[in-house]
């Protein structure tokens, strides 16, 4: 009985380091996210 409690106790840490991993090995820290675009000036300005 034992023998079964360890194996789930393992699949259960795998399970939980895959998650762990999957979940912060994202974007790493040195690229930056791509800028927003600026929008165009307006040239209708009354003269």
């Amino acid at each position: 009985m034992w023998l079964v409690a360890l194996e789930a106790c393992f699949a259960f840490l795998l399970f939980a380091f895959i998650v762990w991993w999957t979940m912060f090995s994202g974007r790493k820290p040195d690229r930056k996210p791509p800028a927003k675009p600026v929008p165009p000036k307006d040239d209708s300005q009354p003269q």
